[in-house]
């Protein structure tokens, strides 16, 4: 059983540091993104604008994935493979990015609508989008790991969505993936105790159907069961008492997008 690793407030500031390039990385994703786009492209950038700054992509040869990020488009979940796919209207790309800046670890998800996505798409993202806010919200001194997850399925099922079981957020920092667990579902006031120090990754992943997946064979690529669509939204945040410190942020992006609208 690993220990979960403490961070003292010097760290957490790397740690923000980390995650803000994560961030602007997602950022730079988003300038590029659009119809016609090959999803290896966006990796490229994504890499050249890490290593530009002085970072490290954390995914790249992460227990042997090949890429820099994770692009899982539609019905893929997570851990989708960039590739020679041209990214079409009507799509959603979930884009995943890990780096490591000065020893330290951030990690953050954003879920892209590209073109005409229809009303129902949208509720898709946006409930998740909700979800990873309420899951934020509960992520302070004196909860509990499952009060997370409870604010994330709450929310999600009477959506009338599908929380995914088989893959969880975690602890991030020190190592990309560390205790504890973060599931996405729970009962309140279970599971591991909230303390100070403590950094986490949560990260809804919500799917418009069913909430089964598959795994694909070649041992990355998680997809739905059923081919609906999947939402993925992650941030990087810092256990405090009273309100959570966020320390990646999707304000860039964002920009971003609404430049482009």
């Amino acid at each position: 059983m690993s220990k979960v690793f403490y961070k003292s407030l010097e760290d957490i500031e790397k740690i923000r540091e980390s995650s803000l390039l994560v961030s602007k990385t997602l950022a730079e994703v988003a300038k590029n993104i659009g119809e016609g786009v090959k999803t290896i492209h966006l990796n490229k950038i994504a890499e050249e604008f890490i290593r530009d700054h002085g970072g490290v992509p954390a995914f790249l040869n992460y227990h042997g994935f090949p890429y820099s990020l994770c692009i899982s488009l539609n019905d893929q979940v997570v851990h989708g493979f960039p590739s020679e796919y041209q990214i079409k209207d009507g799509d959603i790309v979930s884009v995943d990015c890990g780096v490591i800046l000065n020893d330290f670890f951030g990690d953050s998800a954003y879920t892209f609508p590209i073109g005409n996505v229809n009303a129902d798409t949208l509720k898709l993202l946006e409930v998740t989008k909700e979800c990873l806010k309420l899951g934020i919200e509960k992520a302070v001194v004196g909860m509990r790991v499952g009060d997370v997850g409870y604010a994330v399925q709450e929310h999600a099922e009477k959506n009338g969505f599908g929380v995914v079981k088989e893959l969880v957020g975690h602890g991030v920092g020190v190592k990309l993936h560390e205790k504890p667990e973060v599931p996405n579902y729970g009962k309140r006031g279970s599971g591991i105790k909230l303390e100070e120090g403590m950094v986490i990754a949560i990260e809804p992943m919500i799917n418009a159907g069913k909430a089964g997946v598959k795994f694909w064979e070649d041992g990355w690529t998680v997809s739905t069961i059923d081919q609906k669509l999947s939402a993925h939204y992650e941030h990087t945040v810092a256990i405090k008492k009273g309100k959570a410190d966020v320390l990646s942020t999707f304000e860039y992006i964002e920009q971003v997008l609404q430049q482009k609208d």
